[in-house]
């Protein structure tokens, strides 16, 4: 992907090496550090040694993270990624008579706060709709290079573009519609519903790459790394890779070929329109 001395996104949010924001909470002086300072005094220990230690603490988290070679470019690509995202779906609203609101990408290490909850950096790359953000540790590519061998900065890209896709079923209220099922449905039954909604975030990021290629970014190979991404995701690989088998009734995100296929129909049509997942029949 074409991409260097490109515009960057300002919606980007560094946490890196800040952890969870546990110690954050406490060296803010909130009750729970009131708490902690006042056991303390009552146990007859030394509160300026506590106080000592939070403002170290402090002193850590908030120092600037010094990141490698490797995690400045990738850093800098996913910049670049989030601000082509934002350029072309503004566009596409803008021509449904729609504003199209740009959500921020959080860098992150190990784990993070969202409004969704405390996450770890095994989940994944991921989307809170509370919050409107997509969070990212940017070792999740040297993972998906090595353990799910999906290598390439267009895969990288897709990834991305999928959870920018989440955001743009917020902003059209598609989220609102399926994520309240959790509750009326069971658990196999709701799955079927996560499948076509994570499918749907496929189709967009299809979209958006139909645009990317439109305005020329993309260079030889990089759709074959999208599609390569996207089949590395599928849920009966993933399955079959750390279960030895498949289990379809647990399935949420759809199998390898549907979520190659979904991206790929984005790909080519280039609209919102033919995205509908929810009506289509699905082939496995």
């Amino acid at each position: 992907m074409k991409w260097r001395g490109r515009r960057g996104s300002t919606n980007v949010e560094d946490r890196r090496g800040r952890g969870g924001g546990g110690v954050g909470k406490l060296a803010g002086g909130g009750i729970g550090g009131i708490v902690l300072l006042l056991v303390v005094i009552l146990l007859g220990g030394d509160p300026g040694q506590l106080l000592n230690a939070i403002t170290n603490m402090t002193t850590e988290t908030s120092a600037p993270y010094q990141e490698t070679e490797q995690e400045q470019e990738a850093s800098e690509f996913v910049s670049v990624v989030l601000a082509d995202t934002e350029d072309v779906w503004t566009k596409i609203f803008n021509e449904r008579g729609l504003e199209y609101t740009e959500p921020t990408l959080v860098l992150y290490t190990d784990s993070v706060q969202s409004a969704c909850g405390l996450s770890t950096s095994a989940t994944g790359p991921f989307y809170c709709p509370g919050d409107q953000k997509l969070y990212i540790d940017l070792s999740f590519y040297e993972q998906l290079r090595t353990e799910f061998q999906a290598p390439g900065d267009f895969a990288m890209a897709y990834v991305i573009a999928h959870e920018v896709g989440h955001h743009v079923q917020t902003l059209l209220g598609t989220t609102e519609e399926v994520m309240p099922l959790r509750q009326q449905l069971s658990e196999e039954e709701f799955n079927k519903y996560l499948v076509r909604f994570e499918l749907q975030a496929d189709y967009y990021a299809g979209v958006w790459a139909h645009h990317a290629q439109s305005m020329d970014l993309l260079e030889e190979g990089d759709l074959e790394e999208a599609l390569n991404a996207a089949t590395a995701v599928g849920d009966d690989t993933l399955q079959q890779k750390s279960l030895g088998r498949v289990v379809p009734e647990s399935f949420t995100h759809g199998t390898s070929k549907q979520r190659k296929n979904w991206f790929y129909k984005g790909y080519q049509s280039g609209t919102i329109k033919g995205g509908d997942t929810f009506e289509a029949k699905l082939q496995n």
